[in-house]
């Protein structure tokens, strides 16, 4: 009986203290992430994870019409329309300008390269980048030959195809890599290349990886997820084997390298971290040139290639559009010339649809995310220090105050009533402030050259019998509704 009555208590006991411990976790959850005064109003969070899994992941930009949310232990607050947008990013831009610790990218960037990095490595990378990149023809008409040289291979691949139906989605991608290939490691590749094709798979991985429900885990509990498996833990699998491939690129470049004839990006750096070597705040090292070609990739690349097909997507969807951009095409350039920059000024409505597949495409919904630097006051709220800051593209690209019919791809939003090409202050799809996005001129000069020289060589339709689905468009990716099409010359 004894025995019994002890083992009665010493249950009880115990049951008593995990209660007490889970009252005790819950308490001081609520006492650290309570709403400070003068903080945005926003929905109320689940204890210890906060409102990671009230967000609708597949549509986060959609759920994020919040002005505050917690993210685990986190706060972020998110910047909804244009005028708080530019506000923040431009107007106070020195309080918005860096990026907030991210643990997934911090064990696997260490704050290097020029995406993520804050402070003098931030500076002296991108200084360089653009420098760089800006010598090398980067957004300017010194490149355009190489991108209309990339467009007869691209042009060669799909001929090839007769009219028959294919997937878009691997050509595009490869057509746009190369040209960062050609600036970064000094050569394009076939695109039969196996390796090509696997950098190219490795890059798409990671994209769909880095934004999955595991790597938001793993950013709010890091000490909990670095010990558990999951997508978090492939993607860095897929960082180390993407660095492992600009590894043999550097190692072939170091046994080639002249600092009298340097070819491209990774010879300027290498002659970077020579000339700099020994200066205690220099921010040059082979590390760093790894995940800087890695942030080149990511800003030059995937977002052009995912533009053009929603390019493509829309000219299928109305093929009265098409039509009238090919007239255009026709009347300025004709059929005996490639496309060239200087045609812009004379393409008014070609250049509007580009601008409308960008706004209506909406690819980087979220932007990437900022954090301040000091206590900010915004909009009548206090932000503190070391808040995460999201701004929300979507609500700047769709904002019925700033777009006639902002849920219908409409070209005549960038046209005025002489139709002359106009853009409006609310067109960021690079983003705004010191944070703008790197690739921006490379982009702009990639999505013309390539889109008018697509529209002067060929006419893009569905197979028979298919039409071309489109939810509410901003919704969804455009490979969801693009997985097979016709092309055919004209």
């Amino acid at each position: 009986m004894d025995s019994l009555f002890s083992g009665f208590f010493v249950n009880l006991d115990a049951t008593a203290l995990l209660l007490f411990i889970v009252v005790f976790i819950l308490t001081a959850d609520y006492i650290k992430n309570r709403r400070l005064t003068g903080f945005p109003p926003g929905p109320t969070a689940l204890p210890i994870v906060g409102n990671i899994f009230t967000l609708d992941h597949k549509r986060t930009h959609e759920s994020m019409t919040e002005v505050h949310l917690r993210m685990g232990q986190r706060w972020v607050v998110v910047l909804n329309g244009f005028e708080a947008v530019t506000q923040a990013l431009v107007t106070q831009g020195d309080s918005f300008s860096d990026r907030p610790s991210i643990p997934l990218h911090d064990d696997i960037f260490h704050g290097l390269g020029v995406v993520f990095s804050n402070g003098n490595t931030w500076k002296q990378q991108r200084r360089f980048a653009l420098s760089t990149l800006k010598y090398f023809g980067f957004g300017k008409k010194s490149l355009e030959p190489v991108i209309l040289e990339e467009f007869t291979y691209v042009a060669k691949e799909i001929s090839a195809y007769k009219g028959k139906p294919f997937n878009p989605h691997l050509i595009v991608n490869n057509t746009v890599a190369n040209i960062i290939c050609l600036l970064v490691f000094g050569h394009r590749f076939e695109y039969s290349d196996e390796q090509f094709k696997k950098l190219m798979k490795l890059f798409e991985q990671g994209t769909q990886l880095e934004v999955s429900v595991s790597a938001q885990l793993y950013n709010a509990f890091p000490q909990l997820m670095r010990r558990l498996p999951g997508p978090h833990q492939k993607f860095k699998r897929v960082i180390e084997e993407l660095k492992d491939f600009i590894r043999t690129e550097v190692k072939d470049h170091k046994q080639k390298w002249d600092p009298s004839d340097l070819r491209d990006y990774i010879d300027y750096y290498l002659n970077e971290i020579q000339t700099t070597k020994g200066q205690d705040d220099s921010t040059f090292d082979e590390e760093c040139l790894f995940m800087s070609v890695l942030d080149l990739f990511g800003a030059g690349s995937e977002t052009t290639s995912t533009t053009l097909r929603w390019a493509f997507l829309y000219m299928v969807k109305y093929p009265e559009i098409q039509e009238r951009v090919q007239a255009e095409i026709d009347s300025v350039i004709g059929q005996s010339r490639p496309p060239s920059v200087d045609d812009r000024a004379d393409l008014p409505y070609t250049d509007a649809v580009i601008h409308e597949v960008q706004r209506m495409g909406n690819i980087v919904p979220l932007s990437l995310p900022h954090v301040t630097n000091r206590d900010v006051h915004l909009r009548g709220y206090t932000i503190p220090k070391g808040v995460t800051i999201i701004p929300n593209l979507t609500s700047v690209l769709f904002d019925k105050r700033e777009w006639k019919t902002p849920f219908t791809f409409n070209p005549g939003h960038f046209l005025n009533e002489e139709g002359k090409f106009v853009k409006p202050a609310a067109f960021i799809p690079f983003s705004a402030g010191k944070r703008l996005c790197l690739g921006e001129n490379l982009a702009r000069m990639e999505l013309f050259l390539f889109f008018t020289s697509f529209m002067q060589r060929f006419t893009f339709s569905m197979p028979p019998g298919v039409k071309p689905v489109i939810f509410v468009c901003w919704r969804y990716s455009c490979h969801h509704c693009l997985n097979s099409m016709t092309v055919k010359k004209r």
